[in-house]
């Protein structure tokens, strides 16, 4: 499963990409996010709890995950290795591009062969858990570090 995320967001940068890899502030800036919080912390990144909500009308899933996060501002990219939960085993990338005037391309990339469930974990992963689970929160994540990057930053 390749999931793939774009939004052009209007600000430097620098600001896009330090509002992205400030992910324990994601609670704080993003609704759908139940909370964030190192398990072990890196000069590069480090181990990161995240939780979050997927909204289906009014009805809220719980979701989970725990990564390895490691932070490029050089490249610039953040990159995740998700160790615990049931997304274990994917591969997600933030990369950052200068775009037009004073904007970003911002893509979020999700890359997993899907949990390890004979015969249909690929299938799962590909027709459920990427469209309907990573996608929507995913690109809710996007437009919210968009807006806070937009808006100058930190609230």
């Amino acid at each position: 499963m390749i999931q793939v995320d774009r939004r052009e967001v209007r600000a430097p940068l620098a600001r896009v990409f330090d509002c992205a890899a400030d992910v324990e502030r994601w609670p704080e800036w993003l609704e759908h996010y139940r909370w964030v919080r190192f398990l072990e912390r890196r000069a590069d990144g480090g181990v990161v709890e995240m939780a979050a909500w997927r909204r289906f009308g009014p009805v809220r899933w719980p979701t989970w995950w725990v990564s390895e996060m490691r932070i490029d501002p050089d490249a610039p990219v953040v990159r995740y290795r998700h160790v615990r939960g049931i997304t274990r085993g994917m591969d997600v990338e933030w990369s950052f591009v200068p775009g037009a005037g004073d904007g970003v391309a911002v893509t979020i990339t999700h890359r997993w062969g899907g949990p390890p469930w004979p015969l249909v974990g690929r299938a799962a992963a590909g027709l459920v858990i990427g469209p309907v689970f990573i996608h929507a929160i995913a690109r809710r994540t996007l437009a919210g570090i968009g807006r806070v990057a937009e808006r100058g930053g930190a609230p």
